[in-house]
């Protein structure tokens, strides 16, 4: 049976590989094993996050580790390459635009093993994100592109990719929003965020981790300042990234008495707390497509996405970084004068489904499809 490395470094990769892990268990013809860089360690990532995801533990912790990006990509290429010796697989599965996800195409094309990128095909055209460069870099060299919105497809033809090896097919982060929802739907158990959404019938949500915002004292003073004002007439809570929370210590920033401050979530506990919000603040690449798939205002507060279906078509908004224009438009969303924006074609669910039958039919011999 053709194996499959499904390669994942960080919390929100496992969210990605979560359907496509699902849909092989279904399929039941290819045989799989799920990779753990550890690029990122998250306590958060025990028994009960696997569990919510509906899959199994990680077959393989590598133990890369933190570092520069440099440091960590060469220690994640050394571990993942003798894994891939030890016991070759005949397909290597990245997704999104993490170190890993980087040093794993590679490892695997100089070990001559097909690469299947899902997310691929996406651009900032932003050279300064790390992301962009890792993006770029692995679409340079996979078998199969599996894309989520049409940008993607244009994309990969101008860099000269052939038409056979795109994959227009949807995408596996909302096939995993759709499914945890329902689990929060069918689930009597009161979460972490109960009191806050009993106490506050109406609020909003906030995330912030670029370095480009909260690196700078001048730049979150100023987005500091927005979201106090939207506060003062809409609640807002926000689950604070170490880095941010240190730089608002560091550059000595008070949100005041209307922005409720809380550590790093779990996903399901994270998720129902935004999945109700009249308005979710952020500079997440993710979040724009979750919104926008279960139809939530989303503001997002950089100067480019790589997401432009969300803006086209879905309910997010690109706003920069100007205050002025922070405030207005999320008070436009709080009277209900907001865009009115519709989950994109194919983000229906069923992503993982057609990924896992295009490389069944690539690996498989025919007839065992």
């Amino acid at each position: 049976m053709p194996l499959i490395y499904l390669v994942a470094g960080a919390r929100p990769n496992f969210m990605k590989i979560a359907p496509i892990v699902r849909a092989l268990q279904a399929h039941g013809g290819l045989d799989f094993k799920i990779i753990h860089t550890g690029q990122h360690y998250d306590r958060e990532m025990n028994d009960v996050f696997f569990e919510e995801l509906g899959i199994p533990q990680p077959d393989v912790f590598m133990g890369a580790g933190g570092g520069s990006h440099a440091q960590q990509t060469a220690k994640i290429m050394i571990g993942f390459e003798e894994l891939c010796q030890t016991n070759k697989p005949d397909a290597v599965l990245v997704v999104g635009d993490v170190n890993s996800t980087l040093a794993c195409s590679i490892v695997a094309k100089k070990l001559n093993i097909p690469v299947a990128h899902v997310e691929a095909g996406l651009r900032s055209g932003d050279m300064s994100m790390p992301e962009e460069i890792n993006r770029l870099v692995t679409d340079s060299i996979s078998d199969w592109f599996f894309v989520t919105e049409p940008s993607g497809v244009e994309h990969l033809r101008r860099e000269g990719k052939p038409d056979s090896a795109i994959h227009y097919v949807g995408h596996v982060m909302v096939d995993n929003v759709l499914y945890q929802a329902e689990k929060l739907a069918q689930s009597n158990t009161p979460l972490e965020f109960a009191p806050f959404k009993q106490q506050h019938p109406r609020y909003g949500v906030v995330t912030l981790h670029r370095p480009s915002n909260v690196d700078n004292a001048d730049m979150m003073t100023r987005i500091a300042g927005a979201l106090k004002e939207i506060a003062a007439d809409l609640p807002l809570i926000f689950p604070v990234h170490p880095r941010t929370r240190g730089n608002l210590e560091k550059f000595g920033i008070d949100l005041g008495p209307h922005i409720t401050l809380v550590g790093p979530q779990a996903y399901m506990a994270f998720l129902d707390v935004w999945k109700d919000a009249v308005v979710v603040l952020t500079d997440s690449g993710g979040l724009q497509e979750e919104t926008t798939a279960l139809g939530v205002p989303c503001i997002t507060i950089r100067e480019n996405t790589e997401r432009p279906i969300t803006v086209e078509e879905g309910t997010n908004v690109l706003v920069g970084t100007d205050p002025a224009r922070i405030v207005a438009e999320a008070h436009k969303i709080t009277r209900g004068e907001g865009k009115q924006g519709r989950r994109p074609h194919l983000w229906d669910g069923k992503t993982a489904e057609r990924i896992v039958a295009i490389l069944a039919h690539a690996l498989l011999r025919p007839g065992q499809e």
